[in-house]
């Protein structure tokens, strides 16, 4: 009995074991982000302090933007990315946790440019618009044929961010197009200029229909800047929003931790959002992962404040897991005494067929020397019984079977005499 028990139990623990190593999330992710230096990096380096706190490693890979995120998800080469909306992904490498900010396009000119309202009349303008592989270039293009451009129309220039201003300046440029958070720091420095300025498009709403991922945010008067106030009166920006997207199979409490992480970096009120506007699942315009849209429904469960954040994320997990456990293992292991009480009382079973042979071919009077073949038999089967190992509970059986044959011996004994006399 005790090595059934400690078979039962080693089975218990090596299920749950397994089930814990299922559970057990990563240490580490990797995020695809943008250009070093720019929004998505900056954004990226929050989540990488908040799931520090978990132990959880966020290693930062530096891109030209959404573009090439986008093609890093598809080729399974990074766990998450940030995706400016309209940039298209595989639907079968990547779901959305969430929109989880406005990227406004943002347009700066120089303070005294004559540039037209109307950005269907723009011609023969230099315009950066974006480097390859970034996410401005490739909203841009669409910008473009919205409002019923083409490419050729104006000289396009891809100088990095950081020093389209100064290149504004100098004169090297007419427009300076941003697609980024308005707190971006490269547009902080921007603001800072005084020679620049934003200028408001006409038309915006007609524009943003005409974009399928765009929306109208409004940035109140010193929204982007008080000093100097920038803008100089409230404006409607045609925006953008950046969704977070992961793989579809990373481990569940990865994704509950990126979720979590974006409602903490992102519900707050800002310029262009009131509170818990993000992360939202209308603006991610793709597939959004069950354990995400869960969490930002209906924020964490109380498990949330008893368990590890791992075990707390997938409790559902852990039930669907375990059921297995309770259904099968549990009433096996229940069946093992049973089955072990079986198999002591077979031992004395299993020479019962000898002692009913003998008593049938006693019906058929057997002569002498049968009746000597017999007792031999009974003779053999006795001492086969008597040296039976059984636990104290099961030798109730084997005294039992041994009373049997000796009964039957003195049948055997009394025909014997019989046939003497």
């Amino acid at each position: 009995m005790r090595l059934w028990v400690i078979f039962g139990s080693a089975v218990a623990l090596a299920v749950l074991v397994g089930v814990l190593a299922r559970l057990h999330p990563p240490g580490s992710l990797k995020l695809a982000a943008g250009p070093d230096g720019g929004a998505y990096a900056a954004v990226a380096q929050d989540y990488a302090a908040i799931l520090a706190r978990d132990n959880v490693q966020l290693e930062i890979l530096d891109t030209a933007g959404s573009v090439e995120n986008a093609e890093l998800m598809n080729a399974g080469e990074v766990d998450a990315a940030f995706l400016q909306g309209g940039i298209r992904v595989d639907p079968n490498k990547a779901e959305a946790i969430g929109a989880v900010f406005f990227e406004p396009v943002i347009f700066l000119v120089n303070e005294g440019a004559d540039i037209p309202r109307n950005p269907a009349l723009w011609s023969g303008l230099r315009i950066n618009s974006g480097e390859p592989g970034s996410g401005t270039a490739a909203a841009f293009r669409d910008f473009e044929k919205a409002v019923g451009l083409s490419e050729a129309d104006n000289r396009h220039l891809s100088i990095p961010y950081a020093d389209a201003a100064a290149a504004l300046l100098a004169g090297d440029l007419d427009i300076a197009v941003y697609v980024a958070p308005i707190e971006a720091p490269y547009l902080k420095a921007a603001y800072e200029e005084p020679g620049l300025r934003v200028m408001a498009l006409d038309h915006v709403q007609a524009i943003s229909r005409r974009l399928e991922y765009a929306t109208v945010v409004t940035v109140p008067a010193g929204g982007m800047s008080l000093a100097p106030v920038l803008p100089p009166r409230p404006v409607e920006l045609i925006a953008i929003e950046a969704r977070l997207v992961v793989r579809p199979d990373l481990h569940p409490a990865l994704i509950n931790r990126l979720t979590m992480a974006a409602i903490e970096l992102h519900s707050t009120r800002g310029i262009i959002a009131d509170p818990g506007a993000f992360p939202n699942l209308e603006g991610a315009g793709m597939t959004v992962s069950n354990t995400a849209r869960q969490l930002i429904l209906d924020g964490p469960s109380t498990w949330h404040d008893w368990l590890p954040y791992w075990v707390a994320a997938q409790i559902n997990r852990v039930l669907l897991l375990l059921l297995p456990f309770f259904f099968i293992v549990v009433p096996l292991i229940r069946l093992v005494p049973l089955a072990y009480a079986y198999a002591m009382r077979w031992r004395v079973w299993q020479h019962y067929p000898e002692i009913r042979d003998i008593e049938e071919e006693l019906a058929n009077n057997p002569d002498v020397k049968k009746l000597s073949e017999m007792q031999a038999h009974l003779n053999d089967l006795d001492e086969r019984l008597a040296t039976l190992r059984l636990p104290a509970a099961y030798r109730q059986g084997q005294y039992d079977a041994r009373l049997h044959v000796e009964l039957v011996q003195k049948r055997i004994a009394e025909l014997q005499q019989h046939s003497e006399a």
